[in-house]
This record gives C-alpha cells, sequence and structure tokens, in this order.
C-alpha cells in the first residue's frame, strides 16, 4: 500500500489504538469510520468512545466493546457504510 505506513492493536477486545490515521470520518456507539493511506477501516462494537485522536501525528485511541475490525479500500462511500 502506498503512504504512509500504520499500526493496529486491539487489546482484550476493550480498547483499540492505531498510528497513521488521517482522518475520523464518522462516528456512533456502535461504529467508527477512519481514514488511513489505504483507504478505510470500520470498527464496529458498543459503547464505543474515542479517547484520543491527533491528526499531526495520526495516532487513534477508542474504548469500549469491540466485536470486529473491517478495512475497506479506497472508494467506498462513506453514505453506503452508515446507511447500510
Amino acid at each position: 500500500m502506498e503512504g504512509v505506513a500504520h499500526t493496529l492493536l486491539i487489546e482484550e477486545c476493550k480498547k483499540i489504538s492505531a498510528t497513521g490515521i488521517d482522518s475520523v470520518d464518522g462516528f456512533t456507539h456502535s461504529q467508527i469510520i477512519l481514514s488511513y493511506s489505504g483507504g478505510r477501516i470500520i470498527v464496529a462494537g458498543s459503547s464505543l468512545k474515542i479517547v484520543a485522536f491527533s491528526k499531526g501525528s495520526g495516532a487513534f485511541a477508542a474504548t469500549g466493546e469491540i466485536t470486529g475490525v473491517k478495512y475497506a479500500g479506497k472508494g467506498i462511500k462513506l453514505a453506503q457504510k452508515l446507511f447500510k
């Protein structure tokens, strides 16, 4: 993949942290949509809460009950994911 490398770490399905994140495109208590150089990362769960995001460094962290993570390539429209 092009661009900046990224990392993704999930701890005991309760905390997720990532680097190389460009933006937070959307969030609810059950879903967070992140953009990185290769596309989007969709985090699913319940009681999700963003605890940190730095656009400058690309660092991201959230807590809650994490049930899944899905990678979506570039070109996936945000509205398609939110109103599925």
